[in-house]
């Protein structure tokens, strides 16, 4: 049976993540509080932060950024999208 938890970015209990996916104290706070659906909403807003932004995860000041925009994602009510992201389609 899967892990479940309740869900801190969606308000619900939810199936949990398999495993821890960012190390150290944020790591362990995202596996005990977010869920799975709530993970790949932040993979989706993570991928058009670093293409809009031109960001590179092996640069420290942008996985600092990144960390941040993490947290506000998951825990802070969300983020905004950048200034010149336009939806596929549009």
């Amino acid at each position: 049976m899967s892990r479940m938890v309740k869900c801190a970015k969606l308000g619900k209990e939810a199936e949990g993540l398999d495993r821890q996916p960012y190390p150290g104290e944020l790591g362990e706070r995202i596996f005990n509080t977010i869920s799975k659906e709530a993970w790949q909403e932040w993979i989706r807003y993570q991928t058009i932060l670093i293409n809009e932004n031109r960001l590179s995860p092996i640069d420290p000041q942008h996985r600092a950024f990144l960390e941040k925009e993490m947290e506000k994602f998951l825990f802070g009510g969300g983020g905004e999208m950048p200034e010149q992201y336009t939806p596929p389609g549009e």
